[in-house]
């Protein structure tokens, strides 16, 4: 059986995973309700779900191993860098979670072990 890499995470989200949350987030949502948002992420406590189970609320599709930043992602975790917890909103009118920052990061762990527990802020 083959082993599973140990996933080394960092306490909180880097502060340059915000702004790129508000850049996703601006394609769904308009100005206002992307500060909104963020503002909201910056003040949530760390939470954590299973990746398989962020993927099946998102209603998103895997990216393989073989994209650039999947596999930055995998060569810190091979490594043993701290990655950062990812950022996601709840679309209650949709009902779906939103990656708004990590989806990446989350396809990273996933290649590794799917019932990985993902530190994430939720709002």
């Amino acid at each position: 059986m083959k082993k599973k890499a140990k996933i080394k995470w960092l306490k909180k989200p880097q502060m340059h995973n915000y702004p790129a949350a508000y850049s996703y987030l601006g394609l769904i949502f308009n100005g206002p309700t992307c500060v909104d948002l963020v503002k909201k992420l910056k003040a949530a406590s760390i939470t954590a779900f299973k990746s398989k189970d962020i993927f099946r609320a998102a209603d998103i599709s895997l990216l393989g191993i073989s994209n650039s930043h999947v596999e930055q992602d995998r060569k810190k975790i091979k490594k043993g860098i701290a990655i950062s917890p990812i950022l996601l909103v709840r679309d209650t009118v949709n009902g779906k979670v939103i990656i708004a920052d990590g989806y990446h990061r989350l396809c990273a762990v996933y290649s590794f072990d799917e019932d990985a527990v993902i530190p994430c802020k939720i709002v």
